[in-house]
């Protein structure tokens, strides 16, 4: 019987038990392609599942993971064949369906998207899912008609994942990026993705007014809550933000004066089930945009062995830009 290593999350008291074991190829579940899996990555979404701060897990036992690229060993779906390089984010991977943390994964092939020529597997992970959410909300900033010529862009949660690709992606479009961040040890780092002011989240984090001053025509929100709340507020009018993530928390304590005073737009962007001619867009402007050497001014790399500890230390907030994995 054909087994693989493979990290495996067993519902436990107090949080996922994980084990790292061989695991059997026939357990594998539906889909219609193998993937040998070189690469994963820790995104917080995976912080949040491994260390059960939040039910990301909803079938057990589970290989966590939400996103991965490899080389397909076999398939009976007409868009791949053996050997091709793909990549998968989402689609309820490492929550419903057996995730990317193991050497294989067998998947629908409607989920995968063919690696673009300009990337390789890890750099592809470098990205993975926080980076390609940061290319989603850039790309319906710019379908919202928004351009650099309106004013300077926020991006709040600057250091993480989303926030650094984000940055990178920002700056190189000619965007002025105010990068917000609680890790002020990061202005160095921030400014060298491209950051021109450098605010500390503290300006952002507590309860505000319902309207502030006019500072931004755009952003890119990771944080939510009061963060959020603030960052419309301080919008100009006509102005936009994007809203992809919940690391200060789910709720948004703010008003209706910045949509029906100033005419600002909040856009919801979804990485998980997003359509997939909207994914191959983002990946062809990741390949094409994202500046090589920002990259990997923002990657770090680690063995599979070290995801849990990583996943703690990223939700501590003593991770910083993206982690790509080697499954091997």
């Amino acid at each position: 019987m054909s087994t693989f290593k493979a990290l495996v999350a067993t519902k436990g008291e107090a949080g996922p038990d994980l084990t790292f074991t061989e695991f059997a190829e026939s357990e594998l579940m539906e889909g219609d392609v193998t993937v040998r899996v070189t690469h994963s990555t820790v995104n917080y979404k995976d912080g949040l599942a491994l260390t059960g701060k939040a039910p990301v897990i909803r079938r057990w036992p589970m290989i966590p993971g939400i996103d991965f690229a490899g080389r397909v060993e076999t398939s009976e779906h007409p868009d791949f064949k053996p050997g091709d390089l793909v990549i998968l984010n989402g689609w309820g991977t490492g929550e419903t369906h057996l995730g990317a943390y193991a050497r294989k994964s067998r998947v629908k092939g409607d989920w995968l998207v063919p690696l673009h020529a300009g990337l390789n597997p890890d750099e592809a992970m470098a990205i993975g899912t926080a980076g390609y959410t940061a290319m989603l909300c850039v790309l319906a900033l710019e379908k919202h008609g928004l351009k650099p010529a309106d004013g300077p862009v926020v991006v709040t949660g600057a250091a993480g994942g989303v926030g650094s690709v984000a940055v990178a992606l920002l700056a190189k479009a000619g965007w002025h990026v105010i990068a917000s961040t609680g890790r002020p040890e990061e202005a160095d780092y921030l400014k060298g993705l491209g950051a021109a002011e450098i605010i500390d989240r503290a300006e952002l984090a507590a309860p505000g007014r319902p309207l502030g001053k006019e500072r931004w025509a755009a952003g890119v929100d990771a944080v939510g809550s009061h963060t959020l709340a603030n960052v419309l507020s301080m919008t100009r009018y006509g102005g936009a933000i994007t809203a992809c993530g919940l690391a200060q928390g789910m709720d948004l304590p703010s008003s209706v004066a910045p949509f029906i005073l100033r005419g600002v737009s909040l856009l919801g962007i979804d990485s998980v089930m997003c359509p997939k001619p909207r994914r191959l867009e983002a990946w062809a402007r990741l390949a094409s945009d994202l500046d090589r050497e920002k990259l990997a001014l923002m990657t770090t790399t680690i063995p599979l062995a070290d995801v849990v500890e990583t996943a703690r230390a990223l939700l501590d907030g003593k991770v910083r830009g993206r982690v790509v994995v080697e499954i091997g």
